[in-house]
């Protein structure tokens, strides 16, 4: 029965599974050659939830948890069966179905010479960085940190290391908690990458099989796999959900082989990384410039009374009207932030009234807002990337991984919670990213300041000294 597959057909079938957990459903096989697989152990089933008198444990996720756990009914089995809620958007694990692991013949990946074809230039502070990630990956130690500021070119410095990975036929995985990120590296990749096979592995995306060498992928989709790959490289490791989801850390971890290597990337580490760092239990490299060797832009605030009252009333602050007709370059777009989707819908249509009285903008065509439950939010972005949109209203969705060459950025109630000190800094770092314009405006509007909001200043004013600015 096995024979009978081609060997292309079956090299296939071995990437498509090795390395990961899959459910009976994702296996491409029909029942007759499954059970042929499964009857010379080249598939093995192992239990899906672990149950104990006191505790259950999701064997993909990790989930352990008792709230994110229920139950349904079995009609065959005539009895209530557990089935894990925290995985489930990527398909139900119940406890009477195994998951399945790949145990035939390991995947062999190609070796690749000079497989970078980008042909840029390394700043002095990027090649130290570049050097140190491309000598982890060779010399296969467990982890590195990279803290490099916003706009510091943090992908460019990956590509030393990934070619020095691709030259020994290891495998490579790029994560990212954001789906937006993934979206806006695939690209670069591919153009710094052209002869490599590429695959995006998110949620919506059309590809599904996770086969090349290469893979870039939302965080969540690390839940399938197990020891798949040599080299694993987390983008924005800071970012929601990735920080707050015990399971994302853990699908991670999983993901890697046990002699692999764990690149962490972050402009804004969080207090655990920044605790491994001061103890030296995490080596890492640290990039406190940009690469194109201006100082990050140093946000404003601005005081605003009434400020709820006037959102709740679908209204935005004179003072921010007053900063929209006073800006030094009109010329640039604008990104907007306000903490909640339902602001972002209610203000829009404020906003572009005034832009419109102003005559900054022309017509309605030029202004949308976008927020993560938007079905259209992957061509607001795009449009707004090419300059289609001259104003974009939006959540912390885009407070990271997205650059905009030529931004002045605004938050209005920057003093709400879900503006946390690394969110503050990443939206600062939207403005300001490329060369020829590197001096964007940053403006906290708020009717308090927080902690949150000084000790992001502090920072990024810290960051600025570090790199021999005077700010």
């Amino acid at each position: 029965m096995i024979e009978k597959l081609t060997t292309s057909l079956y090299l296939e079938l071995v990437k498509r599974c090795e390395g990961k957990l899959l459910l009976r459903k994702e296996i491409p096989l029909d029942e007759d050659l499954f059970h042929a697989f499964l009857g010379q152990n080249i598939f093995t089933p192992i239990s899906s939830i672990i149950k104990t008198p006191f505790i259950k444990i999701c064997r993909r996720c990790g989930n352990r948890k008792k709230s994110q756990f229920s139950n349904m009914y079995d009609f065959n089995k005539k009895r209530l069966i557990a089935y894990c809620r925290n995985c489930i958007q990527m398909g139900r694990v119940i406890e009477t179905e195994p998951l399945y692991r790949w145990n035939g013949e390991p995947a062999c990946w190609q070796k690749h010479e000079s497989a970078c074809t980008w042909e840029g230039q390394l700043t002095d502070a990027q090649t130290k960085a570049s050097e140190t990630i491309r000598d982890v990956i060779l010399q296969q130690e467990s982890a590195l940190l990279v803290w490099a500021v916003c706009g510091s070119g943090k992908t460019e410095m990956l590509f030393a290391g990934i070619e020095g990975a691709l030259r020994q036929g290891m495998r490579i995985c790029l994560a990212t908690p954001r789906v937006d990120v993934v979206r806006e590296l695939l690209p670069r990749i591919q153009q710094a990458f052209s002869t490599i096979p590429i695959q995006a592995l998110y949620g919506g995306s059309e590809e599904k099989r996770g086969t090349s060498q290469i893979i870039i992928a939302s965080t969540h989709q690390l839940l399938r796999f197990e020891h798949a790959f040599d080299v694993v490289i987390i983008d924005e490791l800071d970012a929601f959900p990735y920080h707050a989801d015990t399971s994302l850390a853990f699908a991670t971890e999983r993901a890697l082989k046990p002699s692999g290597t764990m690149i962490y990337l972050t402009a804004t580490p969080r207090r655990k990384e920044r605790r491994k760092l001061q103890w030296n239990q995490l080596k890492h490299v640290f990039v406190p410039t940009r690469y194109h060797g201006y100082p990050l832009p140093v946000p404003q605030m601005c005081m605003c009374f009434s400020l709820h009252k006037q959102l709740q009333k679908g209204t935005v602050p004179r003072a921010f009207i007053r900063w929209l007709c006073q800006r030094e370059n009109k010329q640039r777009q604008l990104l907007i932030f306000l903490p909640t989707i339902s602001l972002t819908e209610k203000v829009a249509s404020q906003i572009y009234t005034i832009l419109f009285n102003h005559k900054i903008i022309k017509d309605a065509s030029e202004i949308t807002s976008v927020h993560a439950s938007d079905p259209e939010r992957e061509r607001k972005i795009s449009q707004f990337r090419n300059k289609r949109l001259l104003v974009l209203v939006t959540t912390t969705i885009l407070e990271r991984g997205v650059t905009f060459p030529s931004v002045d950025v605004a938050i209005i109630d920057a003093g709400h919670s879900v503006f946390d000190e690394a969110a503050l800094v990443q939206i600062a770092g939207r403005a300001g990213r490329s060369a020829e314009d590197p001096d964007g405006e940053v403006v906290f509007f708020h009717d308090g300041k927080t902690n949150a909001m000084v000790r992001a200043i502090r920072l990024i004013k810290r960051m600025n000294r570090i790199g021999g600015f005077t700010s």
